[in-house]
């Protein structure tokens, strides 16, 4: 007998709850017509799972006022089925993430965060959910590679690498998975170069059949296919939803049939949640008394296109932070910037909104040497995956990369050649510092040896928001400090 199966996924929405005005005036996205679509979906099909591949949080005032409680309580009438653990999650602390999880009323599993002093998983592992006669079984992973928020929270641990994750998946299919099993998923938080490596790693006999990922925020026009298992994500925020349609044969105890679609979140694809609403304009009646005022204008709108080129918000960024300061060179970590554009208006909204990762910025030296071999890595095939870290510079620094020979053709500082004894201050976030080795693979100890790193401020939006206030009709050009060859 064949059944019909449909799983509605998404991910790394990020706060991104209400809609935008797209082209040609129509609105998109917004978490009130993600869940119409959802409803419509639910009320045309008989079986429906939704689930959600991590990174609910952070983004939007909304989210950050309330400390994710806004996002739980939204996520909670949006329904979801299962949801695993993404990195952001733990932005509010492990601690806070554990009540946040008490207040969920759906399932939030995670297979390799764990308690160091006892091997204790924080999260139960999988789930089994019984639909139409099927049982689909969900995994839920996040390596430590991408939670590096978390390094100051010793007695947390993950697993570190996706080799590891891929033996975890081994256990629990041979611990947990039995013959009712007919569908197992993963559902990831690792992105989709690592979800292609563990797909690669998996045993056949483990019977994974596909991947539900995020992170990376790609968007898919088709799924990938490795080692026989379906490998899809969902891009990023509420303007759209991944789909599968997928027929099982209960006699043969497989799928025989798999089609997988992005559908976009509008006006014409999904009507709008009213419950959702009235809950989303209680929230937003409270933010806006507080942060709808402006702080400064642009020149014109400012825009963030990606996180892996030099941009104009990310010129204004590093140079406003190096300006006045005791450091030679800013580093500004491209995703710190969430907005693709903002202004010619600035409310005080839009500015948390744009660096809601608000903490301290550390000062070092480095030699040109290190500074060279920390440009070097930054600018790995992998960055342009859009999955590792980038980073904006201030004025003055100048990179001329060729991606094709792997070569640094240029590294000037103020119009000079950067030479190996040269000495560099350099400025960067606590979250960027606390992951030196691993963002910049550079040793941190002969570093702190010739000078000890120092705080020198405490709060990088407070250096935003006097700028802002102080400064009117701010303008900021692509301008050559990052050049990409090939």
């Amino acid at each position: 007998m064949k059944k019909k199966l449909t799983v509605l996924h998404s991910n790394d929405i990020h706060g991104d709850f209400l809609p935008k005005r797209g082209a040609h005036g129509i609105f998109e996205g917004g978490l009130s017509r993600l869940s119409g679509y959802v409803k419509k979906v639910r009320s045309e099909e008989e079986n429906v799972i939704l689930a959600n591949a991590g990174d609910m949080f952070r983004g939007s005032i909304i989210d950050s006022e309330f400390m994710g409680l806004s996002t739980i309580a939204l996520m909670n009438m949006l329904s979801p089925d299962v949801m695993t653990v993404g990195n952001h999650e733990v932005d509010y602390g492990i601690a806070h993430l554990l009540f946040l999880e008490k207040c969920a009323r759906f399932p939030i599993i995670n297979a390799d965060l764990y308690i160091t002093l006892n091997n204790t998983r924080l999260f139960r592992p999988y789930i089994n959910i019984e639909v139409g006669g099927m049982r689909v079984m969900f995994i839920g992973l996040l390596t430590e590679e991408v939670i590096s928020s978390t390094k100051n929270e010793r007695v947390i641990g993950s697993y570190i690498n996706v080799a590891e994750a891929a033996k975890e998946v081994g256990i629990i299919a041979d611990n947990y998975r039995t013959k009712d099993t007919d569908i197992l998923i993963l559902l990831t938080h690792i992105g989709i170069e690592k979800d292609r490596e563990l797909a690669a790693l998996l045993d056949p006999d483990w019977g994974v059949d596909m991947i539900i990922g995020g992170h990376s925020h790609t968007f898919m026009e088709q799924p990938e296919t490795v080692n026989g298992i379906q490998i899809v994500q969902a891009g990023t925020g509420s303007g759209q939803i991944g789909r599968f349609d997928i027929e099982y044969d209960d006699e043969e105890r497989k799928i025989t049939r798999s089609e997988w679609r992005l559908q976009k979140i509008n006006e014409s694809t999904a009507p709008a949640d009213p419950l959702i609403d009235t809950l989303l304009d209680t929230y937003k009646t409270q933010t806006d008394a507080k942060y709808h005022r402006i702080v400064t204008g642009f020149a014109r709108e400012l825009t963030h296109p990606s996180r892996i080129q030099e941009t104009e918000m990310g010129n204004l960024y590093s140079d406003l932070l190096q300006e006045d300061s005791s450091f030679d060179i800013m580093m500004m970590g491209s995703g710190a910037i969430r907005k693709k554009a903002m202004g010619p208006i600035v409310e005080y909204q839009d500015m948390l909104e744009n660096t809601p990762f608000d903490d301290q910025l550390w000062m070092i030296k480095v030699t040109g040497d290190e500074f060279r071999r920390m440009v070097k890595y930054i600018m790995r095939d992998d960055a342009w995956e859009g999955h590792t870290e980038f980073y904006q510079f201030s004025k003055g620094v100048r990179i001329v990369y060729r991606k094709s020979t792997h070569t640094l053709e240029e590294l000037s500082f103020r119009g000079r050649e950067v030479a190996d004894g040269d000495e560099f201050l350099i400025a960067m976030q606590t979250y960027h510092f606390n992951n030196f080795e691993e963002f910049f693979n550079v040793p941190v100890e002969p570093i702190k040896k010739r000078m000890r790193p120092r705080v020198v401020a405490t709060s990088v939006n407070n250096i935003v928001e006097e700028y802002f206030t102080t400064h009117q009709n701010l303008d900021a050009h692509v301008e050559g400090r990052i050049t990409i060859l090939d």
